[in-house]
């Protein structure tokens, strides 16, 4: 009995002492979401007031961040909310701030430019966005303007749609249609070319649905050895249109960290498809495209929704081609924000630097995904 008294009494006592010294000596994060502000400096540089700003949007803190701005007159805190999480259930809205860089572009006694690119993580990867910063300075507090990119508000109107649809109707337990459902779209790949980069390898290539319905497709690559055991096998996964309307073409790109294709001596596909219903609505029309090799490839361009319907996540898949037709790159990019009917947002496709020159011609898909209850 004695010695449970005993350990009950050191518990006791060092529960006491680490609650004193978390009291007298607490951190940060700690300090921050109890309504401290330890995590922050004050802001007496403008690189301080960035990193304060930055720290503010990074845990949510949403108020802090838009009473800290400079030019919070000119927007209320829903639209710089809505500025840095988007809507519409976007790519944005779940996206988290993973890493920040600034670069200071000028400063004077009262005020400073500063570019800031903000790095967030996505369940499809990261991707960038930068801003450029005007700065100015308050007796001896330096303070953002933050330059706001509102969004286009769609007026009431009424869009007429007329387009293809396909529905799928299957046999049910209790119909005698004989032993199969409707077959399986006919597929097949049109191009595939192999290439070593220095992270790996890559298959990339192109998909035709073959067939009169649509179809949704994957492929997958299985690399051999020149006896013929297996070395990787991966699927296209994000980079591939996954659904077909008949006739339509996809590429595709399925990457192997860590391979090199000196070590292959064949590559086995596998296209796959599946029926499934669609209709040829939403329209996102590609406006503006343009390419340029110098000094690094980069295709740039509009997506322009075309249809009355909100396009939550639209996903920009660009196959690059030489003076000879022959393939040389597959790249893409989700676009962060929602596509609103009739309002242009902008994209860039990337290439890399050793292959922007072989460049001569290409042709740009989008994929597009929607949600029933966009916010």
């Amino acid at each position: 009995m004695s010695r449970g008294i005993l350990l009950s009494v050191l518990i006791f006592a060092a529960t006491a002492v680490l609650i004193v010294i978390g009291t007298l000596y607490p951190v940060p994060a700690a300090a921050y979401y109890a309504g401290g502000r330890s995590l922050l400096r004050a802001s007496s540089t403008p690189q301080d007031a960035v990193d304060n700003l930055v720290t503010e949007i990074r845990q949510h803190a949403w108020q802090n961040a838009y009473d800290s701005l400079a030019n919070r007159a000119e927007f209320t805190e829903p639209e710089f909310v809505q500025d840095l999480t988007g809507s519409d259930l976007s790519l944005r809205t779940f996206a988290a701030l993973d890493a920040f860089d600034v670069r200071p572009l000028h400063q004077s006694a009262d005020a400073a430019e500063m570019t800031l690119k903000l790095t967030w993580s996505t369940i499809v990867g990261p991707f960038d966005t930068s801003r450029d910063l005007h700065l100015v300075r308050n007796g001896d507090r330096w303070a953002v303007n933050w330059p706001i990119q509102k969004m286009p508000h769609v007026p009431p109107q009424v869009i007429a749609v007329n387009y293809l649809r396909w529905d799928v109707i299957y046999r049910g337990p209790g119909d005698d249609w004989g032993a199969q459902n409707v077959e399986a779209p006919h597929v097949r790949i049109v191009d595939m070319h192999p290439l070593n980069r220095a992270e790996g390898m890559v298959v990339m290539g192109e998909l035709l649905n073959d067939d009169v319905i649509p179809a949704f497709v994957s492929v997958r690559a299985t690399l051999l050895t020149k006896s013929g055991a297996v070395i990787a096998s991966e699927g296209s996964f994000d980079m591939i249109s996954h659904t077909l309307l008949p006739k339509q073409v996809t590429p595709f790109l399925i990457d192997f960290p860590g391979v090199d294709l000196s070590q292959v001596g064949s590559i086995r596909m596998q296209p796959v498809s599946v029926l499934v219903s669609a209709s040829a609505d939403p329209v996102v029309e590609i406006l503006n495209q343009q390419y340029s090799s110098t000094p690094g490839g980069l295709l740039t361009g509009q997506l322009s929704n075309q249809s009355g319907q909100t396009v939550n996540i639209a996903h920009v898949l660009s196959t690059f081609y030489d003076k000879d037709g022959q393939l040389v790159w597959v790249a893409g990019q989700y676009v962060d924000r929602a596509l609103q009917p009739q309002a242009p947002v902008d994209f860039q496709v990337p290439v890399p630097i050793d292959l922007a020159k072989k460049v001569s011609s290409e042709r740009t898909i989008v994929a597009t995904y929607r949600s029933e209850n966009s916010l």
